[in-house]
């Protein structure tokens, strides 16, 4: 093998955070709080600069970032047969060893390699077959959960290959026990959270909380839990110059910033038993989650909502299931928030934008936000 090879983001601690499209300003905002610099703004992500203390912090308390990418070696890539070359030139046992599991997720635009999986295959092939040479074996391939996971990305024929120091997308907190269909992600729910200003001083309520992701991220940024709480591991792990006394104070220091929840200050709502019981026990998976009060009740059966923050992601297309359409739905829960909640500001997400003029209420504003690949909308409606 040769000599100890030095990777990109070791000469400039420069490192590429990925997140959903309308997150941008969110995303920028956290990464300066959690100590970022050189902040930059690029095509479904953010270039920054973090020293590795604060790399091991924007993966472990990121709640709008879904991915941080570590560039190891960056070139010209007409076609396959330099790509293989050049991956063959990384020192792959540096990262991981034969007993891991790893998987390639690639992405190819503009370029004479026009096949995103066939590019990643190429990829794997020639770390696999690296580690055959020198040790006899490969490693497997996990495609769902493995140990390391590495990116590929070609645009122009000019390839980057980058170690994913989050060890996978953080939107997989871990409270999410049971799901149901069409589910909102994580990132979406805490920007929502984030967007609303809640600071605990009013109460928050969800009216139609489903599986109950949008109390979920609300606990967590009340009560500080750390969106990476409940993981087993980051891919930081893996790097060469990774520093577990430094990720062990990182942890201890947010970790001692946890602080309770009082009963009641977050409760929610949904006309569908399996839903709530969904929700109860996702959020049992947090600290203070037991202290998030749920009912199974129709909205339109709640007496008042008065001087609270509520939130809500009305369902609409597969979620339906009340036997009416969409539209009828929005138009109650419109009529609800005007008779029954005065005082409270409601921020509702549509993820059908076509509804938004059911509601009958003025709204105060409207922000983009995608949600999968819906490009939504997260309306904020005073309520006088």
């Amino acid at each position: 093998m040769k000599k100890e090879q030095i990777f990109i983001y070791q000469k400039t601690n420069r490192f590429f955070a990925q997140l959903a499209p309308g997150m941008e300003e969110i995303g920028i905002q956290e990464l300066k709080e959690l100590g970022a610099a050189r902040i930059k703004p690029d095509y479904r992500g953010i270039y920054f600069n973090a020293t590795r203390a604060c790399l091991y912090r924007v993966n472990y308390l990121s709640r709008i970032i879904t991915r941080v990418l570590a560039p190891l070696i960056t070139f010209k890539c007409p076609d396959t047969d330099m790509l293989y070359k050049k991956a063959g030139d990384i020192e792959w046992s540096k990262l991981f060893k034969v007993n891991n599991t790893f998987a390639v997720f690639s992405n190819v635009s503009n370029s004479s390699i026009t096949h995103s999986q066939y590019a990643g295959l190429c990829l794997k092939d020639a770390i696999a077959d690296q580690f055959r040479k020198y040790f006899n074996k490969r490693p497997d391939i996990d495609p769902q959960n493995p140990d390391i996971w590495i990116n590929l990305y070609i645009n122009k024929n000019q390839a980057t290959i980058s170690l994913d120091t989050s060890g996978g997308s953080l939107h997989k907190r871990g409270y999410r026990q049971i799901s149901l269909e069409a589910p909102m992600q994580e990132p979406l729910a805490a920007a929502i959270i984030k967007l609303t200003g809640w600071d605990g001083s009013s109460p928050l309520y969800d009216p139609m909380c489903g599986s109950g992701t949008l109390l979920s991220e609300a606990l967590m940024q009340y009560c500080k839990i750390p969106s990476g709480f409940l993981r087993t591991g980051f891919g930081f792990e893996f790097l060469p110059d990774f520093e577990k006394m430094v990720w062990l104070s990182v942890k201890k220091k947010a970790d001692k910033k946890i602080r309770p929840l009082a009963q009641g200050l977050i409760s929610g709502s949904d006309i569908s038993a399996h839903a709530v019981d969904a929700a109860k026990i996702n959020n049992k998976a947090l600290p203070y989650g037991d202290n998030i009060i749920f009912q199974q009740t129709d909205f339109q059966d709640i007496p008042l909502l008065e001087n609270t923050i509520i939130v809500s992601n009305p369902p609409y297309g597969i979620r339906m299931g009340r036997g009416e359409n969409p539209g009828l739905l929005i138009k109650e829960m419109g009529d609800f928030l005007k008779q029954r909640c005065k005082g409270s500001q409601a921020y509702i997400y549509f993820g059908n934008r076509e509804l938004i003029k059911e509601v009958g209420l003025k709204p105060s504003w409207k922000k983009p936000l995608w949600n999968g690949g819906l490009d939504g909308r997260l309306v904020k409606y005073e309520l006088y």
